[in-house]
């Protein structure tokens, strides 16, 4: 646990820095304070509650001695003074570094053909009807269209509008990486039989400036050539579609939407840096399992973390146990109480961790 203290003196002095116009020049460390210092103003004003709650309790209990008519003051105040204590205790949690920022979400087509595809697209539109309720603004970077109107695969870019971490867009959708079921009778099912077909989702926390992520060109092999469409047919007649290879890590990037070869590589460019920023955390998870991280997050992309069954009208997430028959709600943006209960049960978790550190 933070000391308190030290997270009230970093407060003002982030409040000092942000107040220099010069900080401001450079935007991307102005944007790294402006996140600190919202995530720290959370705790500042939660302990301000705490102080003045106890204050106000002691001078209660002192009237309530000489005059009775204040007993119930007393008993107001110590009902709401372990809420706003518990309440400053989980913020006091270290947070995930990434929570602030912005992300990259890829979905993929998985088994079931079309289906699958289909399906693929059912959730892209969940995941930007949510991101809109949000306020947030969603852009389709690559698509890959099936014949049928699902999509292979479609990577969306989400950018938030705050600089909570406690509302970023990565601390929220982080919890949607995995494998994500559905149970339906397909359209061109004559017998009305439930298929099972699935879609698997990656999210990547977005690097806020190019510098952040250092790549060396030698590192990166580029290739070239023509963008196709469903079915494979090529969709214009120049070599404008780029696939970069990071030799060092073996990631593969590769990017055809934009009619433009240079559009198509800073789009690729833009994809590999969040990847590798992911890979990057990846690996100090893995050296260093005692790092308080998201406990529901996995690495294990293979995870089935999600059923999403028609016939019932059910959702059920398969780590936090959340059960739900309102499918058509969540499939049109209404995702809030499922990220919710990740949310809480990560907040749970680490909160047992940090009491068993304490012990």
């Amino acid at each position: 646990m933070y000391e308190i203290q030290s997270l009230l003196d970093e407060h003002a002095d982030l409040q000092k820095q942000l107040a220099d116009p010069a900080v401001h020049a450079d935007q991307g460390k102005a944007r790294k304070l402006g996140r600190r210092y919202a995530e720290l103003n959370s705790i500042v004003e939660a302990n301000n509650r705490v102080n003045a709650l106890t204050d106000d309790l002691e001078a209660a209990k002192e009237m309530a001695a000489e005059d009775p008519d204040f007993a119930a003051e007393v008993e107001s105040i110590e009902a709401q003074l372990p809420e706003a204590q518990e309440r400053l205790r989980r913020l006091l949690i270290p947070r995930d570094p990434d929570d602030g920022r912005n992300v990259i979400l890829e979905v993929k087509g998985g088994e079931g053909g079309d289906e699958a595809s289909l399906f693929a697209g059912d959730l892209l539109r969940m995941y930007t009807r949510y991101a809109e309720s949000k306020g947030w603004k969603t852009e389709i970077i690559e698509s890959n269209m099936t014949e049928v109107g699902g999509y292979k695969d479609v990577q969306v870019a989400i950018k938030g509008n705050s600089n909570d971490p406690a509302e970023g867009v990565y601390a929220h959708f982080k919890y949607e990486g995995g494998v994500h079921r559905v149970q339906r009778v397909p359209a061109t099912e004559s017998q009305g039989r439930i298929h099972t077909s699935a879609a698997g989702v990656l999210v990547f926390p977005e690097v806020d400036e190019p510098e952040e992520i250092a790549i060396n060109q030698n590192d990166l092999k580029i290739d070239v050539y023509r963008s196709s469409g469903p079915g494979g047919q090529s969709v214009n007649t120049t070599d404008s579609a780029v696939r970069i290879t990071h030799l060092p890590t073996g990631i593969v990037v590769a990017m055809q939407n934009e009619k433009s070869q240079i559009q198509n590589r800073e789009a690729a460019m833009r994809v590999l840096r969040a990847r590798l920023l992911a890979w990057q955390q990846e690996q100090i998870d893995a050296e260093n399992a005692e790092k308080r991280h998201s406990q529901v997050k996995t690495m294990d992309r293979s995870e089935r973390i999600r059923t999403y069954n028609f016939p019932e009208n059910r959702i059920a997430d398969h780590r936090t146990g959340y059960k739900a028959y309102n499918l058509d709600a969540v499939l049109d943006g209404d995702l809030e109480p499922v990220i919710q209960s990740a949310i809480e049960m990560d907040e749970a978790a680490r909160l047992e961790q940090l009491g068993q550190e304490e012990n």
